[in-house]
């Protein structure tokens, strides 16, 4: 059966949180089932639904109903049930009149009226989690769904006697059309670093990155080109201290062509979501990773390890990181190219580009069991 003929125009609901965490892999897939002939529906929040430009324009965007106890005062989390619950009854009513085949979860409370209205309908279901810990909303259903993907592998958190299958990280189609571009080694020409501090305390990034670049010899700063994602509030300050150092950078709250900048750098310089780092495997890029150390249970840590210990990546815990260190690191990458290639070569190993399709396959597996249980 062919790609195009094996969705037979059924319909894929997607439900996914609020951040590019969860946003960009939801994407990735919705790509790949579309090319698969499905039609798909994503239901997200207000939050997620800053990051739909990307998608599809085919795909059908539903904001719902959702709210997180993460934050708020005590009159909002009061509030959450409510808001949860008036999401799943709207979402029954959608899924009534939709009939999906499968609905999948990519974490984040907006998941939650989607998955619990597939559970109540006993739709085939299932959930993907990018992170190398099982998140908050993934482990309350992860012994409710049919089937658990995961990006990070070993994924830790999972219930006892809850089996998983590593996919990997789905990408977005504009980093597979650079996946496993030929890397520029560092040398006596114009360099770029990238730097992306992610959704969540890139302030820290903000702090010490420059003052780190300004602090590297002048013979390599002189060559250096940055671009640095800075959240609104740091970027006019960031951007006045590279200017006043004379160092040629581009800041930015927010880059929407990553995937080309990953490609371009000699070095990126990242948090390490796991979208960020699935990203940076894939094209094959040298990394500097700097865990936000208020993650749940520590899962960018997580996430980064297989990088790390691939040879691909240096780890930085925040509670190390200062301009002196940073500044060190990055001159043992640029002044050192045979090393910062080997690291492109190793990153590159990690790569999953192929996630996105072992995703697809497991939703149409899923998928053909659920009719089979049907017509039975």
């Amino acid at each position: 059966m062919s790609e195009a003929m094996s969705g037979a125009g059924r319909q894929l609901v997607i439900a996914a949180g609020g951040t590019g965490g969860h946003m960009f892999p939801a994407q990735a897939l919705a790509e790949t089932m579309i090319r698969r002939g499905w039609r798909v529906t994503l239901t997200t929040d207000a939050r997620g639904a800053r990051y739909t430009g990307g998608f599809p324009h085919v795909v059908a965007v539903r904001e719902v109903a959702s709210a997180t106890f993460a934050r708020g005062g005590a009159l909002a989390k009061a509030a959450v049930p409510v808001r949860i619950a008036q999401g799943v009854a709207a979402e029954l009513l959608a899924q009534r009149r939709l009939k999906p085949a499968v609905v999948v979860g990519f974490g984040g409370y907006p998941s939650i009226p989607a998955l619990a209205a597939a559970w109540a309908r006993r739709t085939p279901r299932m959930i993907h989690e990018q992170n190398g810990v099982l998140g908050r909303v993934n482990r309350l259903f992860a012994p409710r769904v049919d089937a658990i993907a995961c990006g990070t592998w070993p994924t830790q958190g999972l219930p006892e006697g809850v089996e998983a299958v590593h996919t990997g990280n789905p990408v977005r189609a504009a980093v597979l059309a650079r996946a496993g571009a030929p890397y520029i080694p560092p040398g006596d020409y114009p360099m770029s670093i990238l730097v992306i501090g992610g959704s969540q305390g890139a302030t820290a990034l903000a702090d010490a990155v420059p003052a780190a670049i300004a602090a590297l010899p002048e013979t390599l700063r002189a060559r250096l080109r940055i671009a640095h994602q800075a959240r609104a509030e740091d970027a006019t300050r960031v951007a006045v201290f590279y200017a006043e150092h004379g160092i040629a950078a581009e800041v930015e709250p927010f880059f929407s062509d990553t995937p080309r900048r990953i490609a371009e750098a000699q070095l990126v310089i990242s948090r390490a979501g796991a979208s960020s780092v699935a990203e940076i495997a894939v094209i094959g890029r040298p990394a500097i990773l700097i865990p936000y150390p208020h993650a749940t249970a520590d899962h960018q840590t997580a996430n980064a390890r297989p990088l790390v210990e691939a040879g691909g990546a240096i780890l930085i815990p925040q509670s190390r990181l200062t301009p002196a260190v940073l500044a060190e690191q990055v001159t043992a990458v640029l002044e050192n190219p045979e090393a910062a290639v080997k690291m492109a070569h190793a990153a590159l190993s990690c790569g999953r580009p192929d996630a996105a399709d072992r995703l697809a396959d497991m939703v149409e597996a899923l998928a053909e069991k659920g009719q089979t249980r049907h017509e039975a």
